[in-house]
């Protein structure tokens, strides 16, 4: 019988190939196996609009010094701030905040991430069939999240607006996604879940065209796994509302 030797170079050496490995297979960022996140941004008047003037204005009306209890009044657009896109947003006769279902708002999730890609990325069908290699098909009913790393901006409004170029997905994504995996809904790190640059916003059209909701202005993706959670979208109920401001809660 004829045993092989291996030498203590040879067995270092592959012992360094298996980490060299190992690093490049681990995520870019990586989760806590158990956890409750918060994906809402708190608003303010800071807090950038789409467009420079959109932001929200408060002032107190009570206080408890003088009136016994503190209230503010607040002046508020329904996409400012983490908010979501219902499909009335921009398609005729689509359903508004308060004909989403609960079922509909608690939903599994993914997260693609992107930031290599730049302040010019989209997310491509090839990104999404990346992510599949990877991490596993993307189940039906998901609410699939893009993770641009735009969050870094966040307290610099001309920064995160940025002559909106930034990051989104792409409409083709978007409809292999809705064609063959049966998505609840798109969520973006940034502004629009259209690409900043568009102006037409062929994402947007077919995800509301779809009877789809987007999610806009999430925050700490990166510390949400990249399959494995569920997603509570707490949307405020607008009385024919486009959308509204929403508190997202992520569990797994």
């Amino acid at each position: 019988m004829c045993v092989s030797h291996v030498s203590r170079r040879t067995a270092l050496l592959g012992g360094a190939a298996l980490l060299t490995s190992a690093a490049v297979a681990a995520p870019v960022h990586a989760a806590p196996r158990h956890g409750v996140l918060d994906l809402t941004y708190p608003l303010g008047p800071s807090f950038p609009g789409f467009e420079p003037g959109e932001e929200a204005a408060v002032r107190t009306v009570k206080t408890i010094e003088d009136d016994g209890y503190y209230m503010q009044e607040w002046t508020v657009l329904e996409h400012i701030g983490t908010h979501v896109d219902a499909p009335a947003h921009f398609t005729t006769g689509g359903r508004v905040a308060t004909d989403l279902r609960p079922a509909e708002l608690i939903t599994p999730a993914v997260v693609i991430d992107i930031a290599w890609k730049g302040p010019e990325g989209v997310v491509t069908v090839d990104d999404v069939k990346r992510f599949e290699r990877r991490h596993g098909r993307i189940p039906d009913g998901a609410a699939v999240l893009m993770y641009s790393g735009w969050g870094a901006r966040i307290g610099d409004g001309d920064a995160y607006r940025n002559g909106l170029i930034f990051p989104g997905f792409g409409v083709d994504a978007c409809e292999w996604l809705l064609a063959r995996r049966r998505i609840r809904s798109l969520g973006v790190d940034t502004l629009s879940i259209d690409p900043g640059s568009s102006t037409t916003f062929d994402t947007h059209l077919a995800l509301t065209g779809a009877d789809r909701y987007g999610i806009e202005n999430l925050a700490n993706l990166d510390r949400l796994p990249p399959t494995g959670a569920r997603i509570f979208v707490g949307l405020i109920p607008y009385e024919n509302g486009s959308g509204g401001q929403a508190r997202v809660l992520a569990t797994w």
